[in-house]
């Protein structure tokens, strides 16, 4: 008898159907599993035997065939254990197959029959929807992941006894449903606020600024002067995450396994700060299959590179392509994919090897050349690509200890997001060069280009004050 489950796989940030077919015929106990299955997936058969005996169903003594199509496409990954047994049950007739056309389910499992969750739930539940398929049986780990995902019913399965009950009672159990706006909140919560930071008054304007027309800012000053901790708190006076944005990147962590059982929603900016050991893989994204990398699980968020000279000069030069064009092409022999990175780059590092030049509290050891040798580690074109460069000094004793309490991360929110109103309204129905196009696929079908402060026209209508002296080569 011949079963046809339907399943899906992620390749890339999407997904796509796959079709389990399973055959039993009367012949030699075999297990045979064709169409690009990789270890992960050869190893169900011991999985599959053992869940389905545990479960209390009959384990067929005969020839199983299991195809899983399209059969050019390599498969991997442990979430074809759920549908092959399914298959493997209702090819015996232990199971009614009469809601497969309409049900699509992925799920690993135990040898106890129990379903583990898998990673990629919410693309596939989008593509579920997309095809017009009516069901989708998901692990109970991964429920809230695909219920925020409407237009599907989503039945949180436990065990493989609770598949057999969906499939023979369908009226026995209801299915779960979210609806992704209500769990945005209004007012974002982050644990670091800019109240904490005394002083650097100039470098919480510089941050708003780069938050209001999404610039990348660079921080160059000496260690203890509060470069990392104001850095922490960029994402916190970044506007509320739309519907659309926290869609995209719950994706993004979904299908690199990174969203946790309780999470159903990503609703605040991520940040990211990884190591500067990291390889260009781990920063750009790659691999056999290519996953994303740090720029892009930063997608709508931000991207913090502290101590950003001691990062591998080839890992800094593959940031040109995404700061450009807010995506990462990565091209591997079994695939070639694209994924977003759309975010601010916010990094820091201090003026010399030793950390003092400049420092009005400690002196410089280092020679000019070996400071001009420290600065040049970080390539010109790259320096091109960050608009903001701020000096941040060390404070002194009497500003840390009597300064009066600093402004709230939500005040300073609440005037990035007039700002990003202002805009809009001010560049509506007008035309969009390249640049502009850009600006707004990075922040949103209707978000404006970010308004850049030309000096040089700015001193002439005397609108501006002139620029802070520059104290460093990084300085503008």
């Amino acid at each position: 008898m011949l079963a046809k489950v339907i399943s899906s796989t992620v390749l890339g940030i999407d997904a796509y159907l796959v079709t389990v077919e399973v055959d039993i015929s009367t012949s030699v106990p075999m297990w045979n599993l064709v169409g690009l299955p990789d270890a992960a997936v050869q190893e169900s058969r011991e999985r599959v035997r053992s869940a389905i005996r545990n479960s209390g169903f009959e384990f067929p003594q005969r020839r199983i065939t299991i195809n899983l199509a399209p059969a050019d496409t390599r498969k991997e990954g442990p979430s074809f254990d759920l549908p092959i047994a399914v298959g493997i049950l209702i090819a015996s007739g232990q199971l009614s197959g009469a809601l497969l056309p309409d049900t699509l389910m992925v799920g690993e499992l135990s040898l106890d029959g129990s379903v583990r969750s898998v990673a990629g739930v919410l693309p596939i539940a989008l593509h579920a929807r997309d095809s017009k398929i009516r069901r989708l049986i998901v692990p109970v780990a991964n429920t809230q992941e695909a219920a925020i995902v409407g237009g599907v019913e989503v039945y949180p399965v436990s065990s493989l006894t609770d598949v057999a009950q969906v499939l023979n009672l369908p009226d026995s159990r209801q299915p779960v449903t979210l609806d992704p706006a209500t769990l945005l909140p209004e007012q974002p919560v982050y644990s670091n606020d800019f109240s904490d930071v005394k002083g650097q008054a100039h470098v919480k304007r510089s941050l708003e600024v780069a938050a209001a027309g999404g610039h990348n800012c660079l921080m160059v000053g000496p260690p203890g002067s509060g470069k990392t901790m104001l850095a922490r708190r960029l994402p916190s006076i970044l506007p509320p995450m739309s519907v659309g944005e926290a869609l995209e990147t719950t994706k993004l962590y979904s299908v690199s396994g990174l969203l946790s059982t309780n999470t159903s929603l990503i609703t605040t900016r991520p940040f990211r700060a990884p190591h500067h050991t990291l390889s260009n893989a781990a920063l750009i994204g790659g691999g056999s299959i290519p996953r994303p990398g740090e720029v892009s699980l930063a997608h709508h968020g931000v991207l913090f590179l502290d101590e950003l000279p001691e990062f591998k000069r080839d890992a800094l030069e593959v940031l040109r392509q995404p700061l450009e064009d807010g995506v990462v092409t990565i091209a591997r022999v079994q695939a070639s994919l694209q994924y977003p990175a759309h975010f601010i780059l916010a990094a820091a590092m201090n003026p010399c090897v030793c950390g003092y030049y400049g420092d009005t509290f400690r002196q410089c050891t280092c020679s000019a050349q070996m400071v001009r040798k420290y600065q040049q580690k970080i390539s010109g074109p790259l320096l091109d690509r960050i608009d903001l460069h701020v000096d941040v000094p060390r404070l002194a004793e009497e500003e840390l200890v009597n300064f009066p309490q600093a402004e709230t991360s939500a005040a300073i929110r609440e005037r990035v997001c007039r700002a990003r109103e202002r805009q809009t309204a001010r560049f509506e129905g007008t035309p969009f060069s390249a640049m502009h196009k850009w600006v707004r696929k990075r922040f949103g079908s209707t978000a404006p280009p970010p308004m850049t402060l030309n000096y040089s026209s700015a001193r002439q209508s005397n609108s501006y004050p002139s620029p802070p002296a520059p104290t460093t080569e990084f300085s503008k």
